[in-house]
């Protein structure tokens, strides 16, 4: 039995906003063959707000193969270091980059002779654009450390095995290892009848996911269109924008806010629409695209996510991160009719069949953690 520690900022059954916290989630869930999980992160979510229902400073079951502790603020790097020297676990898998008790500490002050450091996007030019002083001084000071002599690095693909390479550096060992994905399938027909449209938006609150666009986008659609978006608010001032942009729209538009989705809600919110929308500024994988494709749901994004060729294949549009471009986007489905959106329902779907293969990801993670054991 190989045991595996995993460091993550904030994790939750509860919590869904995609990203690590999902792809964690899928990982323990669809990869566990004579492995135990660890997982240790924060007992608040992003915005710092206390998770409910959940029991701190213990070990807590999961699902038969994980159990997670919830550490309150005080001293979580005495505990962290403390359960590792306990537990002794085989690996030791760090998601993330720039949080001290959930990445830096297990990287430099842990003992685990296999330490792999999951970037999850946050080397992506996209994102490196927010805040970019504060992560420039973060990453040269990693680099100043050595970081890269001591530890394993995991991309999901080989363009973010390039970002890795481009910030800590050649001579570096990087595994590749796309994602666990959550499928919906059996997802109600839209009803989609011409000059209307439903679009959804499942995601953080933030610059990177581009709401606002979206938004300024709809403000020239003429067509009856409600746009839902779920999700909780990751940058307060950046909501506030989009909350007064709302407020410009003309009466043909609906915006509907669903705060955060519970992850068994998603394939509701999902059915309730007939397109999936995120032009976002950088995309590591995004388990809301996939999980849109599987429930016939073509989407509207951007150049910047792994889901590109989506018109070629009937399951949505790649699109430049400007109003007329998104506003096209929107026109272009609001005006199909049922038989031409029930095509591009079905390639979505098709398009998720044909994008992973569940049996190379298993070799890959095969690979990553137990090739160095």
């Amino acid at each position: 039995m190989t045991t595996i520690f995993i460091c993550i900022p904030w994790f939750s059954p509860a919590f869904r906003a995609g990203g690590p916290v999902q792809s964690i989630a899928n990982l323990v869930n669809e990869f566990n063959e004579e492995i135990q999980y660890r997982i240790f992160c924060g007992n608040t979510d992003l915005n710092n707000v206390s998770l409910q229902n959940i029991e701190t400073g213990k070990w807590v079951d999961y699902n038969v193969h994980t159990k997670v502790w919830y550490a309150e603020p005080e001293k979580r790097s005495d505990t962290l270091t403390t359960l590792i020297d306990s537990i002794k676990p085989d690996v030791l898998f760090v998601i993330g980059i720039y949080s001290w008790h959930f990445n830096i500490v297990p990287l430099l002050f842990c003992k685990v002779k296999h330490k792999i450091l999951s970037v999850r996007g946050m080397l992506h030019p996209g994102a490196l654009s927010q805040k970019p002083l504060k992560k420039k001084i973060y990453l040269a000071v990693l680099r100043m450390l050595g970081i890269k002599k001591k530890i394993s690095f995991h991309a999901t693909d080989e363009e973010e095995k390039k970002f890795i390479e481009q910030t800590f550096g050649t001579g570096l060992t990087v595994f590749i290892a796309g994602n666990f994905p959550r499928k919906f399938t059996g997802a109600a027909v839209s009803k989609k009848a011409p000059g209307r449209l439903d679009l959804v938006s499942i995601a953080l609150i933030g610059p990177v996911k581009n709401h606002l666009l979206v938004l300024e986008s709809l403000e020239i659609c003429k067509d009856n269109i409600e746009y839902h978006i779920c999700g909780p608010v990751k940058d307060m001032e950046y909501w506030q924008q989009c909350l007064r942009e709302i407020k410009k729209l003309p009466a043909n538009i609906k915006v509907h806010y669903h705060g955060d989705v519970e992850p068994q809600k998603v394939k509701e919110y999902l059915a309730k629409a007939d397109v999936f929308i995120m032009p976002s500024k950088s995309e590591n994988f995004g388990h809301a695209f996939y999980e849109a494709f599987t429930a016939g749901r073509p989407v509207i994004t951007s150049m910047n996510t792994p889901w590109l060729g989506l018109e070629k294949k009937m399951a949505g549009m790649n699109v430049n991160t400007e109003v007329n471009a998104i506003k096209n986007a929107i026109d272009f489905f609001a005006a199909m009719p049922q038989t031409v959106f029930d095509q591009w329902s079905n390639g979505a779907i098709k398009f998720a069949e044909e994008s992973l293969d569940i049996s190379l990801l298993k070799k890959q993670y095969s690979k990553m953690f137990f090739g160095n054991l």
